[in-house]
């Protein structure tokens, strides 16, 4: 069972001189829940090497027990500060591809070629696509073999108008994922704000929010048969 993980490598959060990157517990999480039941874990990233991490994502009460565990493990430090640069990966090679988010897929992945037509082989393959809070917007411009958006018709969900509206950054990212999913023909469903929710339709995968991040993988995990 091989799965890549696709990480942002943006750094900045709009033009407001602070940092962001990818969300912490949206990667550890689903790494150990995948890692656990025996996956090959490849990450990758479009400039490679050490992705950047959400300060925020960083501080004390946003800790869990999977960042806790991570901060302990230097083997899976490694594998992140050594990711491998997007360009190098092909959908042939795995088996299902995990989409951690962040803000910074907001800005580089979302509008990335590769990552699109990664997304795009996956998908055309029947092979699972999953994506957790701010990385269902990296399905903004992905088509599926019919030449419509991927998300047209099918149940998704990604980090609401009023999850963004609470963490206060509503005028800075370049669109709200809601929205987009929706205008995309996307059949939005969400749960409470900031507690966990994914939704399953066929092969993609979506989670909520950073709360929903290890239920993503495990659904994910329950599409390989795992």
């Amino acid at each position: 069972m091989k799965i890549l993980m696709v990480l942002t490598s943006h750094d900045q959060l709009g033009d407001t001189g602070q940092k962001t990157g990818f969300w912490l517990e949206e990667f550890a999480a689903p790494f150990y829940v995948l890692k656990d039941a025996g996956a090959e874990i490849t990450v990758a990233s479009p400039m490679g090497g050490q992705p950047p991490l959400d300060p925020k994502s960083d501080e004390p009460d946003a800790q869990t027990d999977a960042t806790r565990r991570f901060k302990a493990d230097p083997d899976a430090q490694k594998v992140l500060a050594e990711t491998v640069t997007l360009s190098s990966v092909e959908a042939a090679d795995f088996d299902a591809v995990f989409y951690p988010g962040g803000h910074g897929p907001l800005w580089d992945l979302a509008e990335d070629a590769k990552s699109i037509s990664l997304i795009e082989d996956f998908a055309s393959a029947g092979k699972p696509v999953a994506a957790v809070c701010h990385a269902p917007g990296v399905l903004r411009h992905v088509k599926g073999t019919d030449g419509q958006f991927l998300v047209k018709g099918r149940k998704v969900t990604g980090f609401t108008n009023g999850e963004e509206e609470a963490v206060g950054l509503t005028e800075v990212v370049p669109f709200l994922v809601e929205d987009m999913l929706k205008a995309n023909g996307g059949d939005y469903e969400k749960g409470a704000d900031f507690e966990p929710f994914v939704v399953t339709d066929g092969r993609l995968i979506t989670g909520q929010n950073p709360a929903s991040s290890e239920e993503a993988a495990k659904a994910l995990l329950a599409q390989l048969g795992a």
